[in-house]
């Protein structure tokens, strides 16, 4: 006699953060009459939640050919590009990451413009918090510029993109990140062209903050006037 099977955390049982049902998701997806789910394994739920999916996708002869895909759900997360119109500068957080350390970027420290999960909040409230948190500025205009499927062939993430002034006077706090959450950032002010130099040279090589800066010199509060 077989012993009974062990409840899984996340998916019988609450996991670390209270969650059940991780395999439930996808499952009940309609929107697309050519792909069907019929099966969702939770691989890893540690803290985000890693699945292995079956799936039933129809191709253009008409035949149902099956398919697997891993897919990473970490959330939705939310950055802005903070900048003075005045003095033309912008605001950044350089930061390690292991990541990119181990996939050879020489020593994992990036520059970045501020982001973070939304974890139970909508985008403006995530990104004011992690703004302030992360450099010290208090954001008052805060613009959409886009959503963003960053990685759409393994990660879940949409990520929400701002845009937002800040001056002397928005500076409240050191920022630096939450050290109970591992982070440690150091705040760097950028001349805008300087920071467009780092994007040709590679320097700056993270994606988000290089859409931002090229969103701010075609389009955004560094672009020139056309006509």
């Amino acid at each position: 006699m077989s012993a009974p099977a062990r409840p899984v955390p996340g998916v019988d049982v609450p996991d670390e953060r209270g969650r059940t049902g991780l395999d439930r998701v996808g499952r009940d997806l309609t929107g697309n009459p050519d792909v069907r789910v019929t099966d969702v394994e939770v691989l890893a739920a540690a803290w985000h939640v890693l699945r292995r999916t079956t799936l039933q996708v129809r191709g253009a002869d008409g035949s149902w050919r099956p398919q697997q895909r891993e897919t990473y759900d970490r959330g939705n997360g939310a950055t802005v590009l903070l900048y003075d119109p005045d003095r033309r500068t912008v605001l950044l957080a350089r930061q390690f990451r292991y990541p990119v350390y181990v996939n050879g970027h020489p020593d994992g420290i990036l520059l970045e413009t501020a982001a973070g999960l939304l974890d139970d909040d909508d985008a403006a409230t995530a990104i004011r918090r992690e703004a302030a948190e992360e450099l010290g500025v208090q954001i008052g205009e805060l613009e959409p510029v886009f959503e963003v499927y960053m990685s759409p062939g393994s990660v879940t993430e949409r990520l929400h993109f701002f845009a937002a002034p800040y001056s002397a006077a928005t500076r409240a706090g050191r920022g630096g990140g939450l050290a109970e959450e591992g982070e440690d950032i150091e705040v760097c002010e950028l001349p805008f062209d300087t920071a467009l130099t780092q994007v040709a040279d590679g320097r700056i090589a993270d994606a988000k903050t290089i859409m931002l800066l090229q969103w701010a010199a075609l389009a955004g509060p560094f672009a020139v006037p056309r006509g």
